[in-house]
């Protein structure tokens, strides 16, 4: 797999491939937005990932959309009218009642209550319809739309901290564009599996998805072929960088180039790396940037998402450098003085935040994990293919 290479000079293209020129869509409503203390979304994401990307160079402003915000027509492209009524009121009235989170699964620990529980979602997934049309609208493109990764939401209820489901209503858009194969590929550290369900009997898009076995949602089963438009690759704890390598190389890659996409969606969690409460994998950031460098020259127009990601540093630093990635700039550099600034203004309401390393306001980049390749990865990655 293709490794992104330093030439050791802050911000010089150094992928050989000369990719098309990248779009950004953020939003400032993610600033200061949470959903609650306790909740791992209390910490800022996107606004980081935008802030580090302009402090370090990457990001002028000719290159940067402020988000769409979908309208409640765009949204009933995937969601019903009810469930879209009932977080738009639930929102207004900041409470659910029982029977309304019972049927929507809302106003619970893992989905609350929260100021822009409707808004937030309709930003995100205006971002996914926004990039896609551009997308649709060309025949080639790279757009990062870093909020657009709720891959867990449904028709009618919240799952997984995702309200409405960004990348499902980004694919439909591409469909609808006539496009007839789409790619969704996941590296977060839980199973796509709001994704890998919309379009389990569509023939037209392929879902792939990496992720931790044995993790909620404790579906993506290696065998689980979802009506045979998924490939679902459950790795084990301590998933190391050598393993997502081999993965990628023994069978995301191979499957991708036999499906030969007209686009693809790239979802990018962060809760993979090592540092993330959220899972026991063991990840590098350099491991899913170079996952990313490997795939976008796969199809002519590639939507890259975020995704999951609870370490405050470590997401932000991730997603930053994705983008650099797709700019074909090497993100593992020092950051400038404006960027350790941004990283040393975090702060993180667990233990591992009260006295952060160093290493997480000086670089960019992770040391990279190294590791055997264990026999399960293998197998997974066999399975894949078969």
């Amino acid at each position: 797999m293709r490794r992104l290479v330093s030439d050791g000079h802050r911000g010089v293209p150094v992928l050989t491939t000369p990719f098309r020129t990248p779009l950004f869509i953020g939003g400032e409503i993610y600033r200061g937005s949470t959903y609650g203390p306790k909740h791992p979304l209390a910490i800022p994401r996107v606004s980081t990932a935008i802030d580090l990307s302009r402090a370090m160079g990457w990001l002028p402003d000719e290159v940067y959309l402020d988000t769409h915000v979908a309208s409640e027509r765009e949204l009933a492209r995937f969601h019903t009218a009810d469930y879209i009524a009932a977080l738009k009121r639930a929102e207004a009235e900041q409470r659910v009642d029982e029977a309304t989170a019972t049927r929507h699964n809302l106003g619970k620990l893992e989905n609350p209550v929260f100021a822009e529980m409707y808004r937030r979602p309709a930003h995100s997934s205006g971002s996914a319809l926004q990039a896609a049309r551009i997308l649709g609208d060309r025949p080639a493109g790279l757009v990062y739309a870093p909020a657009a990764g709720t891959h867990h939401a449904r028709r009618d209820r919240a799952s997984g901290f995702c309200y409405f489901n960004a990348p499902v209503l980004g694919i439909l858009e591409l469909l609808d564009h006539g496009l007839e194969r789409v790619l969704y590929v996941d590296l977060d550290a839980h199973h796509g599996d709001g994704v890998e369900e919309a379009f389990a009997d569509d023939d037209r898009v392929l879902t792939v998805s990496i992720h931790e076995d044995g993790r909620w949602p404790y579906t993506g089963k290696a065998e689980d072929r979802a009506g045979g438009m998924a490939r679902n690759l459950p790795v084990p704890p301590g998933f190391n960088d050598s393993e997502m390598e081999h993965v990628m190389e023994a069978a995301v890659l191979p499957l991708a180039r036999a499906f030969r996409p007209q686009a693809m969606v790239i979802q990018t969690g962060a809760d993979a790396l090592a540092e993330d409460p959220l899972s026991r994998l063991e990840l590098s950031n350099r491991a899913l940037w170079d996952a990313v460098a490997a795939l976008l020259p796969l199809a002519p127009r590639v939507l890259v998402v975020g995704g999951g990601g609870y370490n405050p540093w470590s997401v932000g630093r991730c997603w930053a450098g994705i983008w650099a990635v797709m700019n074909g700039v090497d993100p593992a550099v020092r950051p400038t003085a404006e960027a350790e600034a941004v990283l040393r203004a975090l702060t993180w309401n667990r233990a591992a935040g009260r006295n952060p390393p160093e290493h997480w306001f000086t670089t960019l980049g992770d040391e990279r994990r190294p590791g055997p390749v264990r026999d399960a990865v293998k197998r997974v990655a066999e399975i894949a293919m078969s």
